[in-house]
Parts: C-alpha cells; sequence; structure tokens
C-alpha cells in the first residue's frame, strides 16, 4: 500500500501560514450579505432530493457557516441513505464530496465516513480510474473534474494516494481538461485546488521532483483558466467562475494583479445571482462558497462547526418553482442530429425546459424521437437517444444546442423561448 501522506509539525505551522502568505481574496462585505439570500434561499429551501445535491449543498453551507438543523439533519438523511442504498454504483466523484461534505467540521455524522469506509472505497474507485486510463487511451471512467474532487478528498482526509502518479495525471495538456475542443474551466479549476493541496502536504525530500512537475502543472492550469475570461468578468461561463475564483484565490502568485479584477467578477455575479442565474441548488452552492472568500482547501475537519451570525439571523423566502403559471403556449422547432437531421415543431407551456419539449416531440414520433435520462448532480441529462447512448470510453455525449450554440445550462434547467430552434446533436468530446 502506498504511504498516506501526513504533516510533521512543522510542516503543519508552515502549512497553517501558507493561505495568508500565497492567497489573493475578494469577497463579499458584510453589509452586502444580502445580496446572496437568493442563492442561500435556492439552497435551503428548493425542494431536492436526488442524490448527490445533497452533499454539494451541505458542503458549501459548512464551509460558509450557515447552520439551519432541520436542512442540515435532512441533507445528511439523503447522503447516508444515497450511500447505503447504491454505494457500488456511487462514481469515484461522488464518493469524494460525501466524504466532504460529512467530514467537513467536526460533527457526529462524520462518523458515518469511517464507519461505511468512504475513505478506503474512494481509494478504490480512484485507482480504478486510471486503470480505465490504461485500458482505454487515458480516458477514465468519469472525468477529471471527478478525478481531481478525488485527489483532494483523498488529499485533505488523508487517504492513499500517490505524489508521482499525481503529478503524471494532471499534466495541463492532458485531453481530459478539454470538452468538444474548448478548454473546461471548472475541470482545471478542480485541478488547482487538488494539485495545491497535494503539494502542501508533500515533502521537498522525498517528493520535490514531482512537485516541482506539479508547480508546472498549476501555473500553467491558471494561465488557461484567465485566458477564459470574459470581458465582464465571468470566467468561462457564470457556472465555472466560483470554482475558478477559489482556484486563483489560492494560486495568486501565478498571475499579476492586473490580470483579474476580482471585484467585477464579483459584481457581474451579483447581477446574475438578481436575474435568478444560480436557481438549482448544486449551481447556489458551488458559487457561493468563493463570494465570501472561501475555498475548498478551508474544509477543516479538526475543528468543530463554525456559525456566521450574519449568515444565520433571518430565514430566507422560499424560491419560486422554475415553471411559470401562465396558461400560454409557445412554440419551437425541434431537431435530432445524428448522421441525418430528424426535425418537428411542438407546442409547449410557457416557461417549459428543455427537457418538455423533448418529451412533447417523443409523443408525436416514439420512434423517431425516443430518449433516455439519467439523474445528476445537476439534474437530468440525455444518456441516449433512439437507442444510441453516450459512452465515456468514446467520449461520445449529446449536445444540446439553440440556434446552432452549445448550451451552458441543462435539459432540466434551461427554459425555452417561442420560436427558438433547440437541437441534441450526437458529438464526441
Amino acid at each position: 500500500m502506498r504511504q498516506s501522506h501526513q504533516l510533521p509539525l512543522v510542516g503543519l505551522l508552515l502549512f497553517s501560514l501558507i493561505p495568508s502568505q500565497l492567497c489573493e481574496i475578494c469577497e463579499v462585505s458584510k453589509e452586502n450579505y444580502f445580496r446572496l439570500q437568493p442563492l442561500i434561499s435556492t439552497m435551503i429551501s428548493s425542494k431536492y432530493t436526488r442524490g448527490i445535491q445533497a452533499s454539494n449543498v451541505l458542503l458549501s453551507l459548512r464551509l460558509v457557516g450557515i447552520q439551519k438543523q432541520d436542512t442540515e439533519q435532512r441533507l445528511i438523511q439523503q447522503i447516508e441513505e444515497n450511500v447505503k442504498s447504491r454505494s457500488s454504483d456511487l462514481t469515484s466523484g461522488q464518493v469524494a464530496l460525501i466524504i466532504l461534505a460529512l467530514g467537513e467540521c467536526q460533527n457526529p455524522d462524520e462518523r458515518f465516513i469511517y464507519d461505511n469506509n468512504l475513505v478506503s472505497q474512494l481509494e478504490t474507485k480512484f485507482q480504478a480510474e486510471v486503470e480505465n486510463m490504461g485500458a482505454h487511451n487515458c480516458t477514465p471512467l468519469t472525468n477529471y473534474y471527478q478525478l481531481s474532487l478525488d485527489v483532494l478528498a483523498l488529499c485533505l482526509f488523508n487517504g492513499n494516494y500517490s505524489i508521482r502518479q499525481v503529478a503524471e495525471l494532471f499534466n495541463p495538456e492532458n485531453k481530459n481538461y478539454y470538452f468538444s475542443g474548448q478548454f473546461s474551466v471548472d475541470t482545471g479549476a478542480m485541478a488547482v485546488l487538488a494539485l495545491t493541496c497535494v503539494e502542501r502536504k508533500g515533502q521537498i525530500e522525498t517528493d520535490g521532483e514531482y512537485l516541482n512537475h506539479i508547480k508546472k502543472h498549476k501555473k500553467s492550469l491558471v494561465k488557461k483558466i484567465l485566458s477564459e475570461k470574459k470581458e465582464n468578468g465571468l470566467i468561462g461561463n457564470k457556472f465555472s467562475t466560483g470554482e475558478a475564483m477559489q482556484a486563483l484565490f489560492v494560486s495568486s502568485e501565478y498571475y499579476n494583479k492586473n490580470e483579474w479584477n476580482c471585484q467585477q467578477t464579483l459584481d457581474t455575479v451579483f447581477k446574475e445571482i438578481s436575474q435568478g442565474a444560480f436557481s438549482i441548488p448544486i449551481a447556489a452552492a458551488q458559487i457561493l462558497p468563493a463570494l465570501v472568500g472561501k475555498t475548498y482547501l478551508d474544509i477543516n475537519k479538526d475543528s468543530p462547526c463554525v456559525s456566521d451570525p450574519d449568515f444565520n439571523s433571518p430565514t430566507p423566502k422560499p424560491t419560486s418553482e422554475r415553471y411559470t403559471n401562465s396558461p400560454s403556449n409557445i412554440l419551437v422547432h425541434y431537431s435530432v442530429k445524428i448522421n441525418r437531421t430528424y426535425s418537428t415543431n411542438v407546442a409547449v407551456l410557457n416557461g417549459s425546459v428543455f427537457l418538455n419539449v423533448m418529451e412533447a416531440a417523443r409523443e408525436k414520433n416514439e420512434t423517431i424521437f425516443r430518449f433516455t435520462v439519467e439523474e445528476s448532480s445537476w439534474g437530468p441529462y440525455i444518456t441516449s437517444v433512439q437507442g444510441l447512448k453516450a459512452n465515456n470510453n468514446d467520449r461520445t455525449y449529446w449536445q444540446l444546442l439553440s440556434e446552432g450554440k452549445p448550451l451552458s445550462q441543462g435539459v432540466g434547467s434551461y427554459v425555452v423561448h417561442d420560436g427558438e430552434n433547440l437541437e441534441v446533436r450526437w458529438s464526441t468530446y
């Protein structure tokens, strides 16, 4: 078994000093916490009952110091039931998120991690990812975002991993950082967080060569992340910006201050919040920590949970339902593109999402427009159309488009508009 990387006393003291020495952090002032209430309301009041979303939300709430006992107990119950009912089916990244959420700060439910050997399970699942890469042209069972979560959780919770292996796997030129030829900002950002943890816990005497590789990887990834910064301050898109901010917080030694205007990013995110951009729990959970200057590296399993009184005073009002109550119908054009294109016009209720359009098309022609769907932490996603299944080893998937442009929202969250041209396209990444 590989050596567990644990810090000696001197290393621990140095580790505790690193954030204040290296991190460049901007955050919303306490006077502006009211601007975060829509996110908190979405996380606490929305009716989310599916799988791994509970882990994302619990982790975010604990990280920023929001303590709502009834909400926590409901989330913990969902997480534990999910583990007990489908432990062998959980992906490596899902197990990693469960460990991070249940293990954040000292609490009674962290015993669940150890009673169910979740860290050992994660070690096994992570190695299965690596083995699949060896057998299938460097393609993991899941994706590099999940592999980064794996390494982060193993690093923070003293699991076994090889620094050499991490240095080799996370080379910035690896194809797994790209999706349809586009650099994935959230994947790169999560890799930076994982590599930072590994770097901090490494020992120069024994791991110096690989730690140097890791530093070079981080520098390159930070450059790629900043290259995706938009004129309005968003990095990648609004959903990847939160994790990109976390990565930049812990990597300020790799870029100049004039390369990123954090206040501009905050202002644009606040505007997006006011327009309801983060209306599903996982989107709210992933943006919130960075807005208050927190990163996943702030997870502290050795100290009691700390409540922030500025977050725990008023109870947020329930969020509005995704679907509107308007009885009017809209007409949209829907296509499936494989080797040829199959199209139809369908009428759906105003306020419907992409999935409703696909369902309406299927009712018109089961043969041409049949599809299957599965739940993920970001909601439902399309696994097959006309019986043609997405395959991770072949890097194939079903891409969602509007007016010929890829969508950044999922099939269950993108609200369609009258006269819109929608398409699902068989694609590779």
